[in-house]
């Protein structure tokens, strides 16, 4: 016995109820579209069966019918030959041949309801397969980018990132070693602007001098 027991339980399953509970969900809804389309083949096949045996009932009705008509007419040959007994034997046949296709009839209402239960058995079924493969899709999508997420994170968390991280702090630090190398052997250096900049200064404090000193004179 699969998922499902019978035809009604797969209609009336809740495919998301199912999922939910599976421990794996991706495996459960494979399962599940497996025995969908298993059960689906068997309907079909059954409908296929059902629209031959209408077809065979049809065709036998018709003969009834043809050989119904073949005694009547043979009934009123009897008449205008003033053979009233051969008549009624004939008028006999034929009532025994409508009658059996009237239970033909039967046979064949009976046929076209189970037909039209099929018909929609199938829909059905089909409208559940394509929900489930719906979901399939959705689930994939989803474990995908899980699985995208984990690895990253792992990464993230990893030994070996941060073993990547240490290294690179490490030659960072000795690149400030080198440049303040550099910067050393500039120290006690003035630059041409620096220089420029040191004369502006003197000038300001010679006039700040040359102030005071007249304050001072005039007292």
């Amino acid at each position: 016995m699969g998922i499902f027991s019978r035809f009604s339980d797969i209609i009336n399953s809740n495919i998301n109820a199912l999922l939910d509970k599976a421990e794996d969900p991706e495996k459960m809804v494979r399962l599940i579209i497996q025995e969908m389309e298993e059960t689906l083949v068997e309907v079909r096949t059954v409908s296929a069966k059902a629209i031959a045996d209408k077809k065979e009932l049809q065709r036998r009705k018709q003969l009834l019918l043809d050989q119904a008509e073949s005694w009547q007419g043979k009934a009123e040959l009897a008449l205008t030959k003033g053979r009233d007994d051969l008549a009624k034997g004939a008028l006999a046949e034929r009532l025994k041949f409508v009658k059996e296709a009237q239970d033909v009839d039967i046979e064949l209402e009976v046929l076209e309801s189970s037909l039209v239960e099929l018909e929609s058995e199938i829909t059905q079924l089909q409208q559940k397969i394509a929900e489930a493969k719906t979901r399939q899709k959705t689930l994939v999508t989803r474990h995908s980018a899980a699985t995208s997420k984990l690895r990253v994170r792992k990464s993230l968390n990893g030994s070996a990132l941060q073993d990547s991280l240490s290294r690179l702090e490490g030659y960072e630090r000795k690149l400030d070693e080198l440049e303040g190398r550099v910067e050393s052997y500039d120290l006690g250096k003035k630059s041409l602007a620096d220089e420029i900049e040191q004369l502006a200064k003197d000038e300001e404090i010679e006039a700040e001098l040359a102030a005071l000193k007249e304050k001072i004179g005039k007292q």
